[in-house]
């Protein structure tokens, strides 16, 4: 199978644990079952449109901006995904901020470890 195929799969797959992470643990934060796959596919789409604009203007104009861009992107794709899926809600400021973190650490965490025991396509052969 392609890279870039077992790649998307763990991004598609990263995201759908971060979000799934922040509806469990965030009132307010709701996503209904298809809601999931929906935003989980707009929200990845998105953070991999997203990801190369933030990280090329935070280069040139906020380089200090770089380490802190996985969760400017999620920030961002979670605010753009909303109007488009009607069974998704953020459920405020405080939810969006909580959510940022939670989709992020839930995405680090499957990404760590899907490409290692899952996706080992990724990672190489093993020593």
């Amino acid at each position: 199978m392609p890279k870039f195929v077992v790649s998307a799969a763990a991004h598609l797959i990263a995201n759908a644990i971060g979000l799934l992470l922040a509806t469990l643990l965030l009132d307010g934060f709701s996503l209904s079952p298809l809601g999931l796959v929906i935003v989980t596919v707009i929200f990845t789409v998105i953070l991999m449109i997203i990801t190369p604009i933030i990280r090329k203007i935070s280069e040139k104009n906020m380089p200090s901006l770089l380490g802190g861009l996985s969760l400017v992107t999620i920030f961002f794709g979670l605010l753009i995904t909303q109007p488009f899926v009607a069974g998704f809600s953020i459920g405020g400021t405080a939810n969006l901020l909580a959510a940022t973190l939670l989709v992020w650490l839930g995405a680090l965490i499957a990404g760590i470890v899907l490409p290692k025991y899952v996706f080992t396509s990724l990672t190489g052969p093993k020593k």
